[in-house]
């Protein structure tokens, strides 16, 4: 299969919810999960060879695509865009392309994932909180809508924007609402490096001499965070921003403002089965806090990623080791801090549920007993869970982290010069399985060219030189 979708998909039913009592799947999901694990097994998706994978479940991403867009079908004129680096995955945002998304970027990198996936420049937006003046040429002479993160950007906007550039502007402020309950991913608090802090002296008055004058200005645009921000915390920034261009408009007597780019942010419950909260949440937040926001007097852009994916995608790694230390037992696995990174520098923050699978793809449903589940990083902290009730873990066995979907597999660390790991899609019917592959493997090959094999000498013939003055350089 090929990872395309229908306009009005007609997809199957959710499994199951759980209490979320012990943080393990329900039999359901345990069972639907063992199925596509035994397909992979199947189908030397996961070996001894390749003995850690990413795996993406197709009409579970389309479920939440089409779930975003209902939510907010009530909104005359609104810009579903994808957060490219929650999943920077050709294929994967190919696919989001098909469903009718737009794509959110924030690189030179991510730009050109997001062209190669097909997105049209126009539903497009670029937001990097540092854009060179060549990235900012390239994105106004393609016409990929952009946010100038602060007014020092404005001026080379000033400076680059040829007359006729169909690029929409907007610029980022920082409501100064707060923060979450990660202080990482809150972006909103006082002193955030993202967009010009509305609350500091004068910088009301200096936006506002902005926009009056660059007739061109004609977007705002804030995130207040994603992961612990509630969403009355993400409503009340929203509802800045609204207020804002409000003024912005009454204060030029003309409707200059015509579009807010209100980000994405959607917490993920990485607790149990169940999406929550749910799009319909959020809308319902921005309503309460925003009445006026769905009226249709401003187009609205969205940057949603990891609500969209998260729940979507699971690690499955084979147990390698397993061992005793200090009356512990500890599962040594293939899926530690080069894919699940979040998880093993800050577990308080990013735990993740382990559901334990035997050697054949079966889910272990044997009395519990407290392990941890380590990975393959040669450093202490390289641990998913710690102490955690699971069943009997042994060598050969598989565990699946769950709720990967997003920011994980997709963006590996390169610790230890670990490969990045294969990701494969896939749909399920009944028992059958069918899957595709996203991205391949990584070869030793590619990793030593990654590490400069080009340049083995370079160093070295470098070292034999005479050594030069200064002024000789």
């Amino acid at each position: 299969m090929t990872l395309r979708a229908n306009p009005q998909p007609n997809l199957p039913d959710l499994p199951d919810g759980t209490d979320g009592t012990d943080g393990l799947p329900t039999a359901t999901t345990a069972d639907r999960t063992g199925t596509v694990l035994r397909h992979a097994l199947d189908h030397g998706l996961l070996s001894a060879e390749q003995p850690v994978a990413g795996f993406l479940d197709v009409d579970h991403i389309r479920r939440q695509v089409a779930s975003l867009q209902a939510a907010f079908a009530e909104a005359p004129d609104v810009l579903h865009t994808f957060a490219a680096k929650a999943s920077s995955l050709v294929p994967v945002l190919r696919l989001l392309a098909e469903d009718g998304m737009g794509c959110e970027v924030a690189s030179p990198g991510e730009l050109r994932l997001a062209l190669d996936a097909g997105f049209a420049p126009a539903r497009i937006v670029l937001d990097s909180p540092a854009k060179t003046h060549a990235e900012i040429a390239e994105a106004l002479r393609l016409g990929v809508a952009l946010n100038a993160d602060n007014l020092d950007e404005l001026e080379r906007i000033d400076a680059l924007r040829e007359p006729g550039c169909s690029s929409v502007v907007g610029l980022r402020v920082n409501p100064q609402v707060g923060g979450g309950a990660i202080g990482a991913m809150s972006t909103a608090t006082a002193t955030s490096k993202f967009g010009v802090a509305l609350r500091d002296e004068g910088a009301r008055e200096r936006v506002l001499d902005a926009f009056a004058r660059r007739p061109w200005l004609t977007r705002l645009h804030a995130h207040v965070g994603s992961q612990g921000c509630p969403l009355e915390l993400i409503a009340e920034g929203i509802a800045e921003t609204h207020r804002l261009a409000e003024e912005i408009n009454t204060a030029l007597g003309r409707r200059q403002v015509t579009s807010l780019d209100i980000g994405g942010g959607l917490p993920v419950n990485f607790t149990d089965d169940t999406v929550r909260p749910t799009y319909q949440d959020y809308t319902a937040a921005l309503r309460a806090a925003v009445p006026d926001l769905f009226d249709g007097r401003y187009a609205l852009v969205t940057e949603f990623g990891r609500s969209l994916l998260a729940k979507s995608g699971f690690i499955a790694a084979r147990v390698e080791y397993v061992k005793e230390a200090g009356g512990r037992r500890i599962a040594v696995t293939h899926a530690g801090a080069q894919t699940a990174t979040r998880t093993t520098l800050m577990p308080d923050a990013w735990p993740l549920r382990v559901g334990a699978f035997d050697a054949d793809g079966h889910p272990k449903r044997t009395p519990l007993r407290a392990q941890d589940v380590a990975g393959p990083c040669c450093f202490a902290g390289d641990v998913v869970a710690t102490d955690r009730e699971l069943p009997l873990l042994e060598e050969g066995d598989h565990v699946v982290l769950y709720d990967t979907g997003a920011y994980y597999f997709s963006t590996p660390w390169a610790y230890n010069s670990l490969p990045r790991v294969g990701v494969h899609g896939y749909r399920t019917d009944g028992h059958q399985v069918h899957s595709t592959t996203v991205r391949d493997p990584q070869t030793l090959d590619e990793i030593a060219a990654e590490s400069g094999a080009r340049h083995t000498s370079g160093l070295v013939t470098l070292a034999t030189h005479p050594a030069t003055t200064p002024e000789a350089r």
